[in-house]
Formats: C-alpha cells, structure tokens, sequence
C-alpha cells in the first residue's frame, strides 16, 4: 500500500489535527517517517516550549525509546507484574523452568538415552566414554559402552535466536505532539 494511501487513511479516521486521540499517545505507524505534527518514539529530547502538551505527558521532556520493545500493560495493582511504575523499562527474563532428565536406571533399560550423567563418564569431544570401573558405592560399573555426546538444542523447537520473543511485526512508534 503507498504511504499516501496510509496518510489518507490516517488523516480520515481523525488523527491528524484535531484529533480525539491525546497528545503523547504512542500509535504504531507503517513507515519510517511521521506525519506531521507527530514525533518518532525514538528517546529523542523534545523543546517544551515547541509542545507544551507534550511536555505535560513526558515532564522529562524525553520521548520514550519505543525502537524494537514490546509495550506491556501497567499492573496497576493486579499482582502480575508488581513493582513497577509506569513508563519504567524492563530487561528481558525467561521464566524460570526445569527440564527433566532420565534417572540413571533409565540409561539401562532404555536405548533411546543416549547420555549419562555421572563422574565416572568422561566426554572426550566426539562421544562419551567410561572413565573408572566402579561407580559411586564402589562397587564395579558394568559397561555401558561409548555413547555420542549429547547437545542441548532447540532446532526443530522453534526458532533458535539471542532472546526469547512472541511472533511479531515491526511498526514505527510515533506520538502526536501538538
């Protein structure tokens, strides 16, 4: 779709000059540039004397850096996401979670383990091996033979990548400043 398309669809559905919608409201907008009278939540500095309304809804007179965040409702009270305030930052976190392992028994009985986790196995860069005759009681190790290493790996789970994330769509953030 052309910008002049997105422009004419913006100004008709009221949010150019004029608009119901408040100043310092941040909306999603499909291109690089803003329209005018709108800024790019950028964390760019802004003149309080060039919006004074703006000023009243970012008393820092700094736009928030919306580049590449996620906007997430204020808890507000609801105990979900507690202690924070409103335009506050948060890092990224992935909720804390336990993967289960076979038991040592397992690797007995079933031929589809192809790790083990003891000290008495060795990994040696290309398959593990045994490394001592006895296992924790002392009592002899029975030879399990030379297993292949095992790498923890999320292909063919998903998308592997530096951070975890919902699906999404790049927008610009813009605000309207006066």
């Amino acid at each position: 779709m052309p910008l002049a398309r997105y422009l004419c669809i913006f100004i008709n559905v009221g949010l150019g000059e004029g608009s119901a919608l408040p100043v310092g409201v941040p909306v999603p907008w499909p291109s690089a540039t803003p329209p005018t009278g709108w800024l790019k939540c950028n964390g760019a500095a802004f003149s309080a004397e060039e919006y004074p309304e703006l000023a009243k809804v970012y008393p820092t007179n700094k736009l928030p850096d919306l580049r590449g965040e996620f906007i997430r409702g204020w808890d507000d009270g609801r105990g979900i996401d507690t202690g924070r305030s409103i335009l506050s930052i948060q890092g990224y976190a992935t909720e804390d979670h336990a993967h289960g392992l076979p038991s040592r028994s397992t690797i007995v009985t079933d031929a589809t383990i192809n790790f083990y986790f003891d000290e008495r196995w060795v990994n040696s860069g290309t398959d593990i091996i045994k490394r001592g005759n006895t296992n924790d009681a002392g009592l002899p190790a029975p030879d399990y033979g030379t297993f292949k290493t095992y790498k923890q790996s999320v292909a063919g789970l998903g998308a592997a990548a530096s951070e975890t994330r919902p699906r999404n769509i790049a927008f610009n953030y813009i605000v309207r400043a006066a």
